[in-house]
Parts: C-alpha cells; structure tokens; sequence
C-alpha cells in the first residue's frame, strides 16, 4: 500500500472514531451548540425591536434585525463547536490513546486529519440547525443567488477549517480538558466583539479597528453580503486571508506539538 494510500485509510478510520464519540457523548456538542440559539432567541425576541431601531434611526423592523443577526450567529456556532475540539483533542494526549496509537502501524499525521475533519462535519452540522431555527424565526434570504449560496457555504467550510486548526494546537498544548476549555475561549469571546451584533460603525471610535480587523467581523460580513445582496467590499479578500492565516498557523503549531511529544 503506497503513503498515500495509508494515510487516506487511516485518517479514514481516525474520522469515523471521532464520529462515533460525537454520536455516543452528544452533550459536549449540544451545550456549545445552545450559546448560538439561545443568543439568536434573546436579541430577536428581547432586545429585537429596541436594536433594529437603533440601528435604522427609524421604526423597530424585527425581520430586518433578524437577516442582520443571523449570519453573525452562524460564524459563532463555528467557534463555539470547535471548542469541543480542544476538549476532545486534550482528553486523546492525556488519556493515553495517543501513545497506543504510535505504537501501532498507522499513518501518523490520520489522528489530527481525523480530528479536524469530524471537527467541521460537526461544525457544519451545527450551522444547519442554527439556520434552521433562523428560518423559523423569519430568517430569509431572498436576494442570494445559486452562485452566492455555495460561496457562503465555501466560506463557512474554510473558516470553521482554520478555526480547528487553531482549536487543535490549543487542545495539544493543554494539560487537561479543563485547560482546553479555557484555552479555546477566545473562539466563543471574539464574535461578541464583532459586527454580530451591531455595526462596527456603532461602536466607540477607539473600539472600532479591534472589532473591523479581528478574524470574524470580515468573515461576517462577506456572509452577510452572500447572503442578503448587500455590499462586501475588501471584507471578501479579509475574510480569505484570515482563514488562510490561521489555518496554516494551526496546521504548523499543531503538527510540530504533535511531532514533539515524547514517542
């Protein structure tokens, strides 16, 4: 059997393991997946009406406020399931899995690949369901054309890529799953700090470059603009280069930590 063909079985193998754990311990999952939904009821439901007409300066339109909210909320249900990635990673290298899995003939690189990959599957999964409750709420989308939908779609799939890279090197570099939890925080923080919410625009002059120029505010606009018809501007190239960025800044960090460990 070629290298390649090694690696491709083994990572094969690698995914459907990280699937099953998915499967039989759901509430890891399921806990990060209610931030989102629960964040998308609370500002539709509570704060709808008083937000929309703050940002229109005119009368409170809910189902304008609800398109703006949405695609924010899809990019954090990203973030928040790629810290069950960290846990999941940080339990594999002290739990001791690992060091069977070097003893035994497999390609050595398929236990990352088999982590990250089960990793966007379910981030991707969890973004479905949050749509689904947007829509529910009265979320549409009518101005997006086929073309724009698989971008969207393109866009979500490459940044919840980077974000596992990046959640993967912090789940290595933590002595515990508690550890990995507080590591990956940052995942669920920055999208509070970011155009989710309100426009950069509304915030305090001094605050705006921190929220324009982090990785989710250009990624939520471009998503935002594919989805809704509006204006993406340089946020189309941001958002690419940010998830370009970081996931060979993680994909490096995380196979050199990987590497590093005592065999």
């Amino acid at each position: 059997m070629s290298s390649l063909s090694l690696a491709v079985r083994d990572s094969g193998t690698m995914l459907r393991r990280n699937l099953l754990h998915a499967r039989r311990y759901p509430s890891l999952t399921l806990n990060l997946l209610l931030t989102p939904i629960m964040l998308l009821l609370l500002f539709v439901y509570i704060f709808g009406d008083t937000m929309s007409a703050g940002m229109g300066g005119g009368g409170a339109d809910r189902a304008e406020y609800i398109a703006y909210l949405v695609p924010g909320l899809l990019l954090m249900t990203i973030g928040s399931t790629t810290v069950g990635t960290a846990v999941s990673v940080s339990n594999d290298m002290t739990e001791g899995i690992i060091a069977r899995f070097r003893s035994m003939a497999i390609h050595r690189g398929s236990v990352l690949v088999g982590h990250v990959v089960g990793s966007v599957l379910q981030s991707i999964v969890s973004v479905v369901l949050v749509g689904a409750v947007g829509v529910a709420i009265g979320f549409r989308s009518h101005d997006a054309s086929v073309l724009e939908w698989l971008a969207a779609f393109g866009l979500l799939v490459l940044f919840a890529t980077a974000l596992t890279w990046i959640a993967v090197g912090m789940g290595l570099v933590s002595p515990n799953a508690e550890a990995a939890s507080n590591n990956a925080m940052p995942l669920i923080f920055l999208p509070l700090i970011s155009s989710t919410f309100v426009p950069v625009d509304a915030m305090p002059g001094w605050f705006q470059p921190i929220a324009a120029y982090q990785p989710f505010t250009p990624a939520i606009e471009t998503l935002r603009g594919l989805l809704l018809g509006t204006e993406i501007g340089h946020n189309g190239w941001l958002a690419l280069a940010w998830c370009a960025g970081l996931a060979v800044l993680g994909y490096v960090w995380s196979t050199k930590r990987f590497n590093d460990d005592p065999k």
